[in-house]
Parts: C-alpha cells; structure tokens; sequence
C-alpha cells in the first residue's frame, strides 16, 4: 500500500514538471525572447591573413619587428608584455647587440639598491622581463577609466578569434549615432537606451559593444616603419597582431614543422603496416 501511494505522488510529482517543461518550451516557440543588442550588433572578427596562419603558418619576421614597433610606441603605454624577455626578441630577427640596445632604453627596471636596501631603478638588460605599464591595479584604473587593461602577453591565446580579434577590435571602433548592422538596422534606433557611457567606445567586435580603450591607432603614419612599408591603420593593426601572436607562441613554427613531419611519419608507418599485414596473409585463402 505504501509503495503504490509512493509511486502516485512521484508519477504526480513527474507529470506536475512535465506539464511546466511544456508550458515553458511551447512558450519560447511561439513567444520567443526578443533578441539583445549583442546578439544583432555584435561583429565575428575579420580575418587578418597573417602567414602565421594554417596549420604550414610561418612568422615574417620583417612584419613582427613592425608590430613589436607598434607595440613599443603605442601599445605599451597602457598594456604590460611582462611574460617576453628581452632577449627572446633575436627570435624575431634581432641581433645580440640590437637587444642590448633595446633593452637598455627601458630605464625604469625595478630593482633595489645594494648600500640602502631602498627601491630604486636601472636600465635593462637582456635577461630583464618587459616591465609593467603601470605599478599596480589602483594606478591602471586611475588612469583607464577605472579599468584595468589587460597583459598582452598570451592575448591572442586567451580570446576567441586570437589575432584576428586584435586586428579586428583596433580597427573595429565606429560612430554609434550612424550604426548599421548588415540587415541595415540602426542600432540606436533598435535600441535607443543604449548609447555609449562617457568614457567608453563603441566597438561591435567587443563583446559588449563598448570598450574602454579608446582607439588607438588613429591615423596613417602614426608609426614610421624603417623598412618603408606605408603605415596605415589597417597594416600598423595587422602588424601589432602578428607581433602579439608570436609572443604567445614564439615556438608556433616548430611545432608546425614537428606536426607536419608526424604526419608523414604515420602516414609512411600506416603503409608499412598495411603492406606487412598483406604479406603475412597473402597464403591465407578467405
């Protein structure tokens, strides 16, 4: 007797969530939720043709040293790489003496003074870490608008689309007032609560749609490349990605290399193994 009043209440119980589950889903299909700004407004980053990318990707390394010169003169004034050394830069195609010289410019290296104990600072050297943009968290928001910007150091790594992100984000930033997605809607017309706070940006490849970093490859010739290419926004944001996609993975090179001979190798032992297999039965009748 207990067990079939048990079993009523839990098939009552079952049918109650059912019926609810019902309710619900019919619910979403005839009456489906409105979709958000972000769901119409948002941008898939564009892609940045590096030659970096594919599965054969290599590093150009002319390219690297413009976007390291695209990070050293606009980046690093808000974001730290505080996870690349000096000296990995002669991956990039510098010289010893070149890293030297690079490293020796950066003149605010922490450090303590051996006769006080104190604090102090002193120039780089090659073994030095790039330092940080800014002395802690409180001094990051002060200066961002109360935002801390992020380090760059595996950035490519850490968000969806990598460097076509980067790229896609430094050139991404638009006039709100005139918006339009691709089905031609106007954003502040579909969504007139939603114009940008002071102090942010309106960018559809940010996640959601206003940044804090205000744009900062502004215009051509911002950067004076040294090996004549025309420094135009487009090429100053494809550069500095290519750069931040090799300080994430300095050894991506090798590892395509070693991906590519391993699949040869099995490939050739998949043969091999096929031909044993033939040869040992080759006697056998089926």
């Amino acid at each position: 007797m207990v067990r079939a009043i048990a079993f009523v209440i839990g098939a009552g119980f079952a049918l109650v969530l059912a019926i609810a589950l019902y309710g619900s889903v019919a619910g979403l299909i005839t009456d489906p939720p409105a979709p958000t700004a972000e769901e119409e407004f948002h941008l898939h980053p564009r892609p940045a043709n590096l030659r970096s990318d594919g599965i054969l990707g290599k590093f150009d390394k002319q390219q690297l040293q413009r976007g390291f010169q695209v990070y050293k003169e606009v980046c690093s004034a808000c974001h730290s790489l505080r996870f690349v050394a000096f000296r990995d830069l002669e991956g990039i195609g510098y010289s010893e003496g070149q890293v030297k010289a690079i490293a020796a410019g950066y003149e605010n290296i922490p450090t303590v003074n051996p006769d006080t104990g104190e604090p102090a600072t002193r120039k780089g050297v090659p073994a030095d870490r790039f330092p940080l943009a800014f002395a802690n968290d409180i001094a990051a928001r002060a200066a961002n608008n109360n935002a801390i910007p992020p380090d760059l150091s595996y950035i490519t790594r850490s968000r969806h689309g990598g460097a076509d992100y980067v790229y896609s984000l430094l050139t991404g930033y638009k006039d709100q007032a005139t918006y339009k997605n691709a089905e031609g809607k106007e954003i502040l017309k579909a969504f007139p609560d939603l114009k940008t706070p002071n102090g942010l940006h309106f960018n559809p490849y940010f996640a959601n749609l206003n940044v804090a970093m205000p744009p900062p490859l502004t215009s051509e010739g911002q950067v004076q490349y040294a090996d004549g290419t025309k420094p135009t926004v487009n090429n100053m944001a494809r550069d500095v990605a290519a750069f931040l996609v090799w300080a994430g993975d300095p050894n991506l090179e090798k590892r395509h290399q070693y991906g590519f001979f391993a699949v040869i190798f099995m490939l050739i032992s998949a043969a091999l193994a096929y031909g044993a297999y033939r040869n040992v039965w080759r006697d056998v009748k089926h």
